[in-house]
């Protein structure tokens, strides 16, 4: 295992102690708003500066750029390389008790990502790519799905919750895909979508207007588990507009095309 991805865990589960100490008793903790349905609490902070104390001591001349203390430089000269960190993925799910939510951490070189963590703490269920080394859940080897036709898989994705600019586009795709498909769902953490593709529990995933954090390690999950992921044009620049495509070889090729017919002129690939 890469020494970068064994730290990338540590952090990862120094982090999830913090969170399931919090999950026992949800009445005493301090929800705030950053805006309209986007929520933080003092856990996500506190997960945050948890995961960022473990990786600065391994690595302190990487940059980190973290969810809600933004993006920090490493010491000394900039690096080439940087963390991508979402300390609570699913804040809303959490602070309900709903128990889908997880800890998502990647280490990107330039515009590339080369190692990728996602820990589900309810589980117990640790996800982790390599680049180029394969893609794994407890240790053991995941692919995605065999899933051949649109028609049979299960796709997951995320309704628009902050910004409903694109809502009506949207709407148009849940609906054709509604009739396309075995079923849609919407569990609420997109790394966690995004490690389920890759371990085949879904076939394949779209959401809008994401941020890194939440595609980083999901992303590389998914193309060392044999499957794809692009943004609304079939390119690689999801990282950068927010917008995911994701899926099996065969699912995803339909999956976009139906995307891409209801995307309008205001929608960045």
């Amino acid at each position: 295992m890469h020494p970068a991805l064994n730290i990338a865990i540590k952090a990862a589960r120094r982090a999830s102690q913090i969170i399931n100490r919090a999950s026992l008793d949800l009445g005493l903790i301090k929800v705030h708003s950053k805006q309209p349905n986007d929520f933080v609490t003092e856990v996500d902070k506190a997960a945050e500066a948890a995961i960022i104390e473990v990786l600065k001591d391994a690595y302190p001349s990487y940059g980190i750029l973290a969810e809600e203390s933004g993006q920090t430089a490493g010491q000394g000269q900039e690096s080439e390389y940087q963390w991508i960190v979402d300390p609570l993925d699913g804040t809303t799910n959490f602070i309900h008790g709903f128990p889908q939510y997880a800890i998502s951490i990647a280490l990107a070189k330039g515009d590339q990502v080369e190692q990728a963590v996602v820990y589900d703490p309810n589980r117990n269920e640790l996800f982790t790519a390599s680049k180029g080394g394969g893609a794994f859940l407890n240790e053991r080897r995941i692919r995605v799905s065999k899933r051949l036709k649109l028609q049979e898989a299960l796709i997951g994705t995320g309704f628009p919750y902050r910004v409903f600019d694109h809502v009506d586009a949207y709407l148009a795709i849940f609906k054709e895909l509604t009739q396309k498909t075995a079923g849609l769902r919407r569990p609420g953490a997109a790394s966690l979508d995004l490690a389920y593709v890759a371990a085949g529990r879904l076939d394949g995933f779209w959401e809008f207007g994401l941020s890194p954090w939440d595609l980083a390690a999901g992303s590389l999950l998914i193309t060392e588990a044999g499957g794809l992921v692009s943004d609304l044009s079939g390119e690689t620049d999801y990282l950068n507009t927010g917008n995911v495509v994701a899926g099996t070889p065969k699912v995803f090729i339909p999956l976009l095309q139906t995307i891409q017919t209801h995307r309008s002129a205001t929608l960045k690939a």
